[in-house]
């Protein structure tokens, strides 16, 4: 891997990228807190060479020799400009800087850093370790070297980068809900149990994971923020998972219940 990599955050697509770049060559992870870089630290000790990852908390600093910044935080407009522009500010001249966003727009983003050209939205997808498919999207002012370095580091890290248009949902996601969102409003008229759903779609159409299992996994935060920027009504049982603090997965519990960690 030709660049050294920095990653703010410390979810699933942080810590994943982190433990899959790891394999590659040295990574240098900034979180907020302690309990973030215990979290990143437990994803990265289940791989290999977690002796390359360097976790800093709440030191912005540490970011400043990477050359390929990744920002991996929360899926909200104002709280990844705010961080994108500190980080843009500060990083060198030639630091690329991209953001991992699934439904916010690359164009805003990369204003917001103050280096459109030298932005990318770099979609990962959960869990990063299995999951072939990087989408890239640039905003208009992106320069031909930061399109070949992004299409780079992808192939470095062993992914597929297809280049897709800067709109809400990208490709993947803008096909991907509506369909997830049926499930949810097939359930909810119908009454059956979410494993026969998915075990429907599992059997009979050959998916790897149902779609109920699937909003778990991705949260179904992330999934409602989602589904209102790509124009997706969100179901009502999702909005009473949601009250109730049933994210899914992270939170041990939506159409599941999971196991404490």
């Amino acid at each position: 891997m030709r660049e050294r990599l920095g990653i703010l955050g410390s979810g699933a697509i942080a810590s994943g990228i982190a433990a899959v770049a790891a394999q590659h060559g040295e990574v240098v992870v900034w979180v907020r807190s302690d309990r973030s870089a215990q979290r990143v630290r437990r994803h990265v000790e289940r791989g290999e060479h977690q002796e390359r990852v360097e976790v800093v908390v709440d030191d912005p600093a540490a970011l400043d020799g990477a050359t390929f910044v990744v920002e991996a935080i929360v899926e909200d407009a104002q709280e990844k400009a705010r961080h994108l522009s500190r980080l843009g500010s500060r990083l060198a001249p030639e630091a690329l800087l991209a953001t991992t966003t699934s439904s916010l727009s690359v164009a805003q983003l990369g204003d917001a850093s103050g280096r459109p050209d030298r932005f990318v939205g770099f979609h990962v997808f959960n869990p990063v370790a299995k999951m072939e498919l990087i989408e890239l999207a640039f905003p208009p002012a992106a320069s031909p070297e930061t399109r070949a370095r992004a299409r780079e580091l992808c192939g470095a890290l062993g992914k597929t980068a297809v280049e897709v248009p800067d709109i809400p949902g990208f490709v993947v996601n803008r096909l991907l809900f509506p369909y997830l969102f049926s499930a949810v409003r097939l359930l909810e008229k119908t009454g059956m149990a979410a494993e026969d759903v998915d075990a429907c779609m599992k059997l009979g159409a050959g998916h790897p994971l149902g779609p109920l299992a699937l909003l778990d996994l991705v949260g179904l935060d992330v999934s409602a923020a989602i589904g209102e920027a790509i124009g997706e009504p969100i179901p009502a049982r999702v909005r009473a998972l949601l009250r109730d603090g049933a994210l899914g997965r992270k939170a041990g519990r939506g159409f599941y219940a999971y196991p404490s960690r």
